[in-house]
């Protein structure tokens, strides 16, 4: 084939079908894109919510370097696993589990997938030969495997019903358009009720575990719930020997605030947690999949499963001491400013619910989600764009037609960054408007 200096044809690589700005990078230093045209743009959401630490850092590289000197392939079942066992504790230390046990693999799917298989083998182990169902709510979304997309509840992205294997959501997110009430009130604790009737109706000796994320992801935008709803679902799965699986994909590691969103209320304590985006920061494909101390000798019972298949790239060596990087700069920040830097941006954001065109903010921390009118989305991430901001949208928030961006900034980002992300954005609602 002879050489060309012409790009190839975009559409031979298969990726997202939503209409996404289409800019070249060619650089990048910190928060900020540096693109083809000579200008820059500000990453307001992370990249796909997961570059946290900015881009092109150079402990990460460091730790990288370090590693690809001494060897570049050997997975925990190749080599002594030292860096991965240094990275184990160091991840449970900071996210306030130190005596957990991790599995590491190489996506968020896969992840929520190890999770399930886990929870199904440990339940077999305490006699529930016949626990296999794991409930989450009608607006979630766990991955994009077949069997997670199945298995909850994004409207956009859920399969055919004829592709679905038979699964789907099954309680009510306790948010107002999947859960509204008569008289107009919010949800409450109480909501969590409806899990109860969900594991009842199946019957309890047949759910191995319940599937949630703390803090809603980029299904519905940011919803929270509400005080006292994870602690009591929690008692609910526990007086009737369910495990709780939170899907922390998204919010672990800071994002909400605290190291892990379900620490934002007392007594939350779910017997698994899964991380991804927050830990490889955009530098490496991972997850890690954290399992209660009691709970963890249970995967080597008698009448556990075998442990499932972790993936041929599972505990990698650069992964691992990509991740260890990525933990040096998020440890370095100063929490109590990141806390009151994010408290900050909330302000500021839920003065654009009173522009026209804007339905909804919500969220905490680093993460907010902006609800627009129907056919606003679009037009909107096309002027923040040409002001400098780029953002990634939300759809189908308990409607298949709702719509909104998300609002989530690298955790490095400093007070004058998200003056000007919050600038941008106000400027080019009212403009639209």
């Amino acid at each position: 084939m002879p050489y060309t200096s012409q790009l190839p044809d975009r559409r031979r690589l298969l990726t997202s079908t939503r209409p996404m700005p289409d800019f070249e990078v060619v650089g990048s230093d910190g928060p900020w894109l540096l693109r083809a045209d000579g200008t820059r743009i500000f990453d307001g959401s992370s990249g796909l919510l997961c570059a946290n630490v900015g881009q092109s850092s150079r402990k990460v590289l460091a730790r990288i370097e370090e590693q690809f000197s001494k060897f570049t392939f050997g997975g925990a079942a190749v080599v002594q696993p030292h860096l991965q066992l240094e990275l184990t504790e160091r991840l449970c230390r900071a996210v306030g589990r130190p005596d957990d046990s991790v599995a590491l693999v190489t996506c968020g799917t896969l992840g929520v997938e190890v999770a399930i298989a886990m929870a199904r083998s440990i339940a077999r182990a305490r006699g529930g030969k016949t626990r296999a169902d794991v409930l989450t709510c009608d607006l979630s979304y766990h991955g994009m495997s077949a069997f997670t997309l199945a298995l909850a509840g994004n409207h956009a992205r859920r399969p055919r019903p004829d592709d679905a294997m038979g699964l789907g959501p099954a309680f009510p997110a306790p948010y107002p358009p999947t859960h509204p009430h008569d008289d107009g009130q919010p949800c409450t604790a109480d909501c969590a009720e409806e899990v109860a009737k969900a594991i009842d109706a199946r019957g309890a000796d047949n759910v191995a575990a319940v599937l949630l994320e703390p803090v809603n992801g980029t299904t519905g935008g940011a919803y929270i719930p509400p005080d006292g709803y994870l602690r009591r679902v929690q008692e609910i799965c526990r007086a009737r020997n369910v495990l709780v699986i939170h899907d922390e994909v998204l919010t672990g590691l800071w994002r909400t605030g605290p190291p892990l969103a379900s620490r934002r209320w007392p007594g939350v304590d779910p017997d698994i947690v899964i991380l991804s985006k927050g830990l490889g920061a955009g530098y490496t494909p991972v997850a890690a999949v954290l399992v209660a101390p009691q709970l963890a000798p249970l995967l080597c019972h008698q009448d556990a499963d075998p442990l499932p298949a972790m993936g041929t790239m599972a505990a990698h060596p650069l992964m691992a001491a990509a991740c260890l990087g990525v933990l040096d700069e998020l440890e370095a920040l100063d929490h109590a400013a990141l806390r009151a830097r994010g408290e900050r941006l909330g302000q500021t954001l839920r003065s654009l619910a009173d522009l026209p065109g804007v339905r909804d903010v919500r969220g905490v921390g680093h993460l907010y989600g902006v609800e627009l009118d129907p056919g606003l989305l679009w037009p909107l991430l096309r002027q923040t764009e040409q002001r400098g901001v780029f953002f990634y949208p939300f759809t189908g928030a308990g409607d298949p037609k709702s719509e909104g961006l998300v609002v989530a900034p690298p955790l490095t980002s400093t007070d004058e960054h998200l003056d000007f992300l919050t600038a941008a954005l106000a400027d080019a609602v009212c403009v639209l408007n």
